[in-house]
């Protein structure tokens, strides 16, 4: 009887180890976790000219997001005649005692991000200047030369390529990370 107790027991115990074991099985890679969509909340675009001038500068910012209010939108104003060193800067400020600069990350994923510029009306044209590892241009920093007096909009895209940046690729490829305009004045 005592034999048929520790069969019974040590039966037990080797179906249950069975159990533990085959439930512990991998059933294949771990997915990839997603990239998650940064909150940006506010885009500063500088401009320094070449030589002499007044530097000049625009921030569009929305804190409280699309479903909010809208977007705070100051007006690029920019001296005719006149070409500037551009630089993009991309911020998270939705806790305002920790703001995120998202510009160095955009840069060093520079390979997956493209900037756009759409000049509308205005006398202004948009270079960029800066280059992904793979020396594609990213458009966090440009060149932007003025010719008359005029007015317009600049149109700022960040998309959002992962795997999809080519040579060819372009303001319709990958997901848009922002879109916004700025009303532009060139002035004498």
């Amino acid at each position: 009887m005592k034999q048929a107790f520790f069969l019974n027991r040590f039966l037990m115990l080797l179906l249950s180890s069975m159990c533990l074991f085959s439930s512990c099985k991998n059933s294949g890679p771990e997915p990839e976790p997603e990239d998650e969509k940064e909150v940006i909340t506010t885009v500063r675009i500088q401009l320094v000219p070449e030589g002499k001038g007044q530097n000049a500068a625009a921030t569009w910012k929305d804190l409280d997001g699309p479903d909010g209010q809208g977007p705070l939108v100051e007006n690029l104003v920019l001296k005719a005649n006149t070409t500037y060193r551009g630089t993009l800067t991309i911020l998270n400020e939705s806790n305002p005692n920790a703001p995120i600069d998202l510009t160095a990350e955009i840069r060093a994923e520079g390979y997956n991000h493209d900037v756009f510029y759409i000049v509308d009306g205005a006398s202004l044209s948009i270079q960029k200047t800066d280059l992904d590892r793979n020396n594609r241009a990213i458009g966090l920093e440009t060149t932007a030369a003025t010719t008359s007096p005029s007015t317009g909009t600049l149109r700022v895209v960040l998309k959002h390529q992962p795997g999809l940046k080519s040579g060819s690729s372009n303001i319709d490829t990958g997901e848009t990370d922002i879109d916004i305009t700025f009303p532009v004045f060139i002035q004498d």
